[in-house]
């Protein structure tokens, strides 16, 4: 399903251009460090109440439901504020290390300002700036919809991996039809952002917000995002469904 997605370049964006927001790849790449430099301080709360407080939970127990274990060596792509990367630290304990990274300053100041992120790297997932083989296990939670071609993403992701690595990408996944997706798109696209402008002020953040679902509506479905990953040459390559809107997609690196 994926190849009927691929750009004639040989692209596989994770969704298609959203030119109300930017006009092309340079301006996206733009467009997403701004707003996640201005938001950055508000973005806790502003998901810690969106989730209904079940946020730090949820990716705890899919950390560990993906594999991680003590001594093991992260890299949290995509870290944001580091939330992933601090739950992934009391997973590993002093025996692993944890590498926090994310192409937004912004993000990765406020995540060393609340002690999350103890190695940040300022990186793009395409372009990881982390040696061949370095890491044990590598997660993405709820930003792949954010780079720029899924496939050089996958390889790059396959290359920092150690041989038997794990990898541990987390999205969310509108149902195709039905009232579960009115609601979610109700809540998250008109209800979010309207509560958000409401508490902070922000027309950046509450842009945002509608923004992220956009780009939920549109994402490539899961059958091309499982595709693209055995294309990149990964191994046991499943997704597993949460509470019918989550997807975790789960692999390996061969041995």
């Amino acid at each position: 399903m994926s190849e009927g997605l691929r750009k004639p370049d040989g692209r596989l964006p994770p969704h298609p251009p959203l030119t109300r927001y930017y006009d092309d790849e340079t301006t996206r790449q733009t467009y997403l460090k701004s707003s996640f430099q201005e938001t950055a301080p508000l973005y806790d709360s502003i998901n810690r109440w969106m989730s209904l407080w079940t946020d730090r939970r949820y990716r705890r127990l899919a950390l560990l439901r993906a594999g991680l274990q003590p001594g093991m060596d992260v890299a949290d792509v995509g870290c944001g504020t580091g939330i992933v990367s601090e739950l992934a630290r009391e997973i590993v304990g002093p025996a692993g290390q944890v590498f926090s990274i994310d192409p937004s300053a912004g993000m990765l100041k406020e995540a060393v300002r609340r002690g999350r992120a103890t190695a940040p790297v300022l990186g793009r997932g395409e372009a990881l700036p982390l040696r061949d083989e370095s890491v044990d296990f590598l997660c993405m939670g709820f930003a792949l919809r954010h780079v720029a071609d899924l496939g050089v993403t996958f390889e790059e992701y396959l290359r920092v991996l150690r041989p038997g690595g794990r990898l541990l990408l987390l999205e969310m996944t509108p149902p195709p039809r039905g009232l579960l997706r009115l609601l979610l798109k109700g809540y998250m696209r008109y209800l979010v952002p309207a509560v958000t402008r409401i508490v902070t002020g922000s027309s950046t953040a509450t842009v945002l917000y509608v923004y992220c679902w956009d780009t939920f509506e549109t994402c490539v479905p899961p059958d091309a995002v499982l595709a693209a990953l055995d294309a990149a040459g990964f191994r046991d390559v499943t997704r597993h469904l949460e509470a019918r809107i989550f997807s975790e997609y789960r692999a390996r690196k061969g041995a």
